[in-house]
């Protein structure tokens, strides 16, 4: 009996330990096979939408075992690199153009491609200023304003015309620095329209992807140069568009904006959400703004816009249907799922017609799954199932303005972005809260210094970088990390299997006695 017990605990403990053993290696197997099963992926472009691109590249890494390389050069390098065919696909905020500005050739590509949305976002202004030592995060800028300000038309903090917009505070007398791309940017493009529509007398420069430097200005490379050199200490006083993100990870404020219903509007997901209502959507998926830009809803953010990937449609080059396979199945993925993290990252994820639009897209990628994208399964946080296209459930829920942000004589001193501390009312204005802010009164404000982040990258008074390779703060491309696996089957088998050989070793040598001395009983 003992002998035979022994043997049967040991031949289950060892049968699971086995099957556990093989388990393991299968699903080590799976992961590979997994990950041999995508073939990479290469893509370049804007760095406007790159902090979601770089999140969604790790998310399908870790969970898909994808890899999708991407390099954030500009809109305008990305639409040539993707002509000359050494990328699988672009970004940029705006189409191939005809008549480049910089008299070069035409953007005419020689294989088929598409746009596909992929983000919606805020082109905002993040600025470095403060007022008797304290930061200022609540500042309020009406359209003409900036367009001056980027046109070196006012090169002071203190102008009357930006006074006028902040009726609680102070303005200092300091030099206004506007801070400009330096390289063809798809930002600048969209900065530069919405000027030349809005404000035509004041920017006469047209739709610029290069943009013109104001004498009093700096120009620094890709988003997170423009935002690193105004989250530096000698960027008191700089001011620059940037996408909404750089600025909420980065930790600074950003202008709210004058709308056409008389609000001061923060570019959150919600506000970007509801402007884009009145987007028009060109046949081949491009935008027109025009209706945004003047968007009645006293929640409108007017500068909002989404940002496209250009894909090939047909097998040429580098591209192969191989290449194809992962390209549908990553932009099934960011169009769906990843759209739940957009408003964390600083964007606004895309409504159903955008998604339903991206889906015909994905269609028409050679090698990728012709059936498109499942809705009832889609898991993106603008629709439910089974709702219609004019559902978007970021815009029903988007909150109202407070009284303190509409144009008068109060500002509500709630901070913005990445900079939510409120800023005391130092002006002969009133004060408030924004909508969701706390009541404000005499509010505590923190000096930029101390939550400007680690200043790991340091960058001389030109803005160029010295060493590091982040803007101070966290204005970086890097995704947020991912949770580490959760306790799961393999684990609980493993503990199992191991108490079992336990129990197998240990239990049999206490038992023996006690069954000898039994069967002694038995005989006598």
């Amino acid at each position: 009996m003992t002998i035979r017990l022994r043997h049967a605990i040991r031949a289950v403990a060892s049968t699971l330990a086995v099957l556990v053993l093989a388990g393991g290696l299968a699903q080590s197997g799976a992961s590979t096979a997994r990950a041999d099963s995508w073939i990479p992926i290469t893509g370049t472009g804007s760095t406007w939408s790159q902090n979601a691109l770089d999140q969604w590249r790790k998310n399908v890494a870790a969970n898909y075992g994808m890899t999708i390389n991407y390099s954030g050069t500009g809109s305008s390098a990305g639409r040539r690199d993707f002509i000359a065919g050494t990328v699988d696909f672009a970004v940029s905020e705006i189409p191939f153009q005809s008549a480049p500005e910089d008299g070069s050739a035409p953007e005419v590509p020689t294989t088929g491609f598409s746009y596909m949305p992929i983000v919606a976002g805020g082109t905002s202004f993040m600025y470095n200023l403060k007022i008797g030592g304290k930061r200022v995060t609540n500042l309020r800028l009406s359209g003409d304003v900036i367009t001056k300000i980027f046109s070196g038309a006012i090169t002071k903090w203190n102008d009357a015309a930006i006074q006028a917009d902040n009726p609680g505070l102070a303005m200092p007398d300091r030099a206004i620095v506007p801070v400009v791309r330096s390289d063809g940017s798809g930002s600048s493009a969209q900065f530069s329209l919405w000027m030349s529509k809005q404000y035509p007398s004041l920017w006469t420069a047209g739709m610029r992807s290069q943009f013109p430097t104001p004498a009093n200005g700096k120009a620094q490379n890709g988003s997170l140069g423009v935002a690193g050199y105004v989250s530096q200490d000698y960027g008191e006083g700089a001011i620059t568009y940037v996408e909404y993100s750089y600025a909420l990870k980065s930790g600074f404020p950003v202008a709210k904006v004058l709308n056409a219903a008389g609000y001061y509007i923060e570019p959150t997901a919600n506000s970007v959400a509801v402007a884009l209502l009145k987007a028009g959507i060109n046949s081949d998926l491009t935008q027109n703004l025009d209706g945004v830009y003047n968007n009645a809803d006293p929640r409108t953010y007017p500068l909002s816009s989404y940002s496209y990937m250009i894909v090939p449609t047909q097998v040429a080059g580098i591209f192969t249907e191989a290449k194809g396979k992962t390209l549908g199945a990553f932009a099934t993925y960011f169009l769906c799922e990843g759209q739940q993290q957009a408003a964390a990252l600083g964007y606004s994820p895309l409504p159903m017609n955008l998604v339903r639009a991206g889906s015909e897209v994905v269609k028409r990628i050679p090698g990728a799954n012709a059936a498109g994208i499942d809705f009832n399964a889609c898991n993106n946080p603008t629709f439910k199932p089974g709702e219609s296209e004019s559902d978007n459930q970021l815009a029903k829920t988007a909150p109202q303005p407070a009284a303190c942000d509409k144009k008068g004589p109060d500002q509500c001193t709630t901070g913005t972005a990445g900079a939510l501390d409120e800023t005391p009312v130092t002006g002969t204005g009133g004060g408030g809260a924004s909508a969701g802010g706390a009541a404000t009164g005499t509010a505590t404000t923190v000096d930029a210094a101390a939550t400007s982040g680690t200043g790991e990258a340091v960058y001389d008074a030109n803005g160029n970088l010295i060493s590091g390779s982040a803007v101070a703060g966290a204005a970086v491309s890097s995704p947020f990390t991912l949770p580490d696996d959760a306790w799961g089957t393999p684990q609980a088998l493993m503990t199992v299997a191991g108490i079992l050989l336990f129990l197998a070793i240990a239990v049999p040598p206490l038992l023996s006695p006690r069954l000898r001395r039994g069967g002694g009983r038995g005989r006598d």
